[in-house]
């Protein structure tokens, strides 16, 4: 039996490469194939070409597959890459966001008003109102298809339109929704009598 010293393929979190790297060569996947299947080291390298055997009995310790008490498969290996690569589950909101972008909508109707109240918030102060290329421009940091986003908004009364769409604003908290007023009132501070 060829005993080399053992490797702890999980030292590092890049563990998971040696095992690709045995897998994609013919001679060392053939090899740990008849490891996995029950050989033991010797029984599973001897088919090999004796110039390439001692490649890929190291390759198939550098993978971590060879247990070098027993010469046989390490059942243990996936366990212990997957435990040492384990990714934090996430929470909240940052469960639906990849890099700050919008991945899915969830389908749970609470989670999705989190994290569309979420996205407004990060998106719109309160005080502001904007035209709709400029909403579209704050919206496309979350997602390419800005219009869904948008209309998911106004449908959850998170965001407020003008009746023909030009300009938009946050609604802010549960009370009556804020108007988005015409531009020309608010630059002149009337108020008009119908609302938009």
């Amino acid at each position: 039996m060829i005993v080399m010293p053992p490797i702890d393929p999980t030292a590092n979190p890049s563990a998971w490469r040696p095992l690709l790297a045995a897998l994609a060569r013919p001679h060392s996947r053939e090899a740990a194939a008849r490891l996995m299947l029950g050989a033991t080291l010797d029984e599973a390298v001897a088919p090999v070409p004796a110039t390439k055997r001692e490649r890929v009995v190291e390759t198939l310790h550098a993978a971590g597959l060879v247990d070098p008490s027993t010469g046989r498969f390490d059942e243990s290996l996936a366990p212990r890459i997957l435990a040492a690569n384990r990714v934090a589950a996430r929470e909240g909101v940052d469960r639906f966001l990849v890099d700050g972008r919008i991945a899915q909508y969830p389908a749970n109707p609470d989670a999705r008003r989190e994290l569309l109240t979420e996205v407004a918030r990060r998106a719109i102060r309160p005080d502001e109102v904007l035209d709709e290329p400029a909403i579209n421009e704050r919206l496309a940091a979350f997602s390419d298809d800005v219009a869904v986003l948008r209309r998911y908004l106004v449908n959850h009364e998170l965001l407020e339109r003008r009746a023909d769409g030009s300009e938009y604003a946050r609604v802010v908290g549960g009370g009556p929704r804020r108007r988005v007023r015409p531009r020309r009132e608010r630059e002149c501070g009337c108020e008009a009598s119908a609302r938009v």
